[in-house]
């Protein structure tokens, strides 16, 4: 069995051109969780697997980062063999705030008789969750306010920090297995966002190793945090994975 991550988009909100920062965990080749849902992402996703996602995780509810889920409710709920039935991970705080920004609006459908959650499984998850009988783990990062952005552990393969400031003390406790890490890193840094100054100050050598940067202001800033040494990811770039070691449930 191999493990893959593949790039949807690297960049922020403000860099069309890098897409929304979004990607999936691929399992033999074939999308098995996907992170996020920006409008970009999604097309991109669209584009490279000829379908939407079957399963997603959200970090936060920023736009870039849930702005396709209009999209993704149509394609769904209009599907008889789907509706209901996709399973959307939401870290229990997060639920309220997804709620007020995708699902609030007055008849989702215009004739009537049909709500957002429809189209989903919704599964409100907190320090861990199950899917397709391998457990993953959540845990709080630091973006623009408490308990409002979450990361992502699918344990012994692949640590995604979603939008954060540098968070050491999470990673000595969710990244201690040789996980790769794909990490929130810009050029420049913001009460938001990691600068590679910020990680370069707070992180050990042998774990920086181990992150590939995402979320760049523009390729121009992403060609430079290579230049000093550093994994960057770009759009539509497979990421190899090593297998996780998460315990599966007996069949």
């Amino acid at each position: 069995m191999s493990w893959a991550l593949r790039f949807q988009g690297v960049g922020n909100a403000s860099a069309v051109a890098l897409g929304s920062a979004m990607a999936t965990i691929e399992r033999d080749g074939a999308p098995w969780l996907t992170i996020d849902c920006g409008n970009a992402g999604l097309d991109a996703f669209i584009a490279h697997y000829g379908q939407v996602p079957s399963a997603v995780f959200v970090t936060h509810a920023h736009l870039d980062h849930v702005g396709g889920f209009e999209r993704l409710f149509g394609s769904v709920y209009f599907d008889p063999a789907r509706r209901g039935q996709l399973p959307l991970y939401v870290p229990a705080p997060i639920v309220p705030l997804l709620h007020q920004r995708v699902a609030e609006y007055p008849n989702v459908l215009a004739e009537g008789g049909g709500n957002f959650w429809d189209a989903f499984r919704l599964v409100p998850v907190g320090e861990a969750f199950w899917h397709d009988r391998v457990r993953l783990e959540v845990f709080p990062v630091r973006h623009h306010w408490p308990q409002t952005a979450f990361g992502l552990r699918l344990p012994g393969s692949l640590v995604w920090t979603g939008d954060t400031r540098p968070i050491p003390e999470m990673l000595a406790c969710y990244a201690d297995a040789d996980e790769v890490i794909a990490h929130d890193c810009a050029v420049h840094g913001n009460p938001s966002h990691s600068g590679i100054d910020d990680l370069e100050r707070e992180y050990p050598p042998q774990l920086l190793a181990r992150c590939v940067l995402y979320h760049h202001a523009s390729m121009r800033d992403a060609q430079a945090l290579a230049a000093r040494g550093h994994h960057v990811a770009l759009p539509g770039q497979l990421l190899a994975l090593p297998n996780p070691m998460t315990p599966h449930t007996s069949s």
